[in-house]
């Protein structure tokens, strides 16, 4: 597949980005050593190789989900910070 100025501008269209003519040329070369990179990959033979789905062979090991009584309202906002008597208090963050 050779890549022309017309892909990269069409390329460039599709991503909304803009590039110089000195751009366009570096790209057109990063893009030409990505596609021969495919093509590298596409010549490997994969016929005895299964697919990989899991990284590695480990399980995760979880917990039992066991039912507990949750936090009363003291004693999740004696450790806070800042509070009032019902919230946690916080710096604001949004300015209007």
């Amino acid at each position: 597949m050779s890549i022309t100025d017309k892909k990269i501008d069409d390329l460039a269209h599709l991503a909304r980005l803009e590039f110089t003519s000195n751009e366009k040329v570096n790209i057109k070369k990063d893009v030409t050593s990505i596609i021969a990179f495919c093509d590298k990959l596409a010549e490997v033979d994969t016929v005895h190789v299964e697919p990989l789905i899991y990284l590695s062979n480990e399980m995760n090991v979880l917990r039992e989900d066991v039912v507990q009584k949750p936090l009363d309202k003291e004693a999740a906002l004696k450790n806070a910070p800042l509070a009032n008597s019902d919230y946690f208090k916080v710096p604001k963050v949004i300015k209007k």
